[in-house]
């Protein structure tokens, strides 16, 4: 389970930074994986408003956010998007990460495809201002509201505080430490003891990227959801995202990982392996499932939509087995 840290703070180890290293701090301490993004060390392109994201459902820069940071998002439980504030809203570096996620967007509402970790995912806020204005937080909440809903998040919680400019100084203020452990049990509760499936393949950018897929948008609110390949590819396969979005569900921007890197943070308590149950590593007290499913790699859409289909019906069946409910 990751919980995925933007940190939009220019200076480096500011009061907004603080609170986000104690926030995950706590994820950490309940045994989630945890990443961050610094958007001020990064050369993100700005939106250009040109359009191509609308028409075709993919942004017309090709930088490390649309092809590392979407994965991110995509992969994450648990969005904390953390700043100051700058003249009402965050500052230019993250805010143009903002801004980009108009791809995110369009692909929901434009092109009508869900994200399959949409219904599980959390938002939230860590915000710092400098004045003590009863309007101080108005414009940030609301852009905060509508990156969460196209990234996918729902708008959980936040932590903000106004009076607080000094690098430091939030480190002073009382109750912050306390406010932050109330908020990771808030937050972070609802997403332990979930059983956990993981599904295997060679590439991890085919058949056991769809059985997650469908998998998180069946019952990804009462399992954890993972998926791997033992010789991962780079990349997911187009025609396997272009059969999905014919169910709606959007795979798009999701990274192939390693087996061995899932499991680092990750104990299923059901394996299910395609085509590489050889290579795949024991793990101890898991169940595994074994499908015996061609690889679509290659094929003609006319191919995958026939593994694709299969594919839905056994993770229909495993999941309600799971679950103990008709799904």
């Amino acid at each position: 389970m990751l919980v995925l840290g933007l940190n939009g703070s220019p200076r480096k180890k500011g009061n907004s930074e603080y609170l986000l290293t104690q926030f995950l701090g706590q994820a950490e301490k309940r045994g989630f994986e945890t990443r961050v993004v610094n958007c001020g060390t990064h050369e993100y392109q700005p939106c250009i408003g040109c359009g191509s994201c609308e028409k075709k459902g993919v942004c017309f820069h090709k930088d490390a956010l649309a092809d590392e940071v979407f994965s991110l998002f995509r992969r994450a439980e648990v969005l904390v998007l953390s700043g100051p504030v700058y003249f009402y809203s965050f500052p230019s570096q993250i805010k143009a990460i903002i801004d980009r996620t108009q791809t995110l967007w369009s692909r929901k509402y434009r092109f009508g495809l869900s994200d399959p970790g949409e219904g599980q995912r959390k938002g939230v806020l860590l915000c710092c201002g400098a004045t003590r204005g009863e309007n101080l937080f108005d414009g940030i909440k609301l852009t905060a509201r509508y990156f969460f809903d196209a990234a996918g998040a729902e708008f959980t919680d936040h932590l903000w505080y106004r009076r607080v400019d000094e690098r430091g100084e939030i480190q002073t203020m009382p109750g912050v430490e306390g406010d932050i452990t109330a908020l990771g049990d808030r937050v972070l509760t609802s997403f332990e003891g979930k059983p956990g499936i993981c599904f295997v393949c060679t590439e991890n950018a085919g058949r056991s990227q769809m059985a997650a897929g469908f998998a998180r948008h069946m019952a990804g609110n009462v399992l954890d959801i993972a998926s791997a390949g033992s010789q991962p590819a780079d990349s997911v396969n187009p025609t396997v995202v272009e059969a999905m979005a014919e169910k709606k569900l959007d795979i798009a921007f999701h990274k192939p990982r390693k087996i061995e890197s899932v499991l680092n943070t990750f104990t299923p308590q059901v394996m299910v392996t395609m085509g590489c149950s050889d290579a795949c590593p024991a793990v101890p007290g898991a169940r595994v499932v074994n499908w015996d499913l061609p690889d679509p790699k290659d094929g003609a859409i006319s191919e995958v939509r026939k593994i694709r289909d299969e594919i839905e019906k056994k993770v229909s069946l495993l999941c309600s087995e799971l679950t103990n409910t008709a799904l």
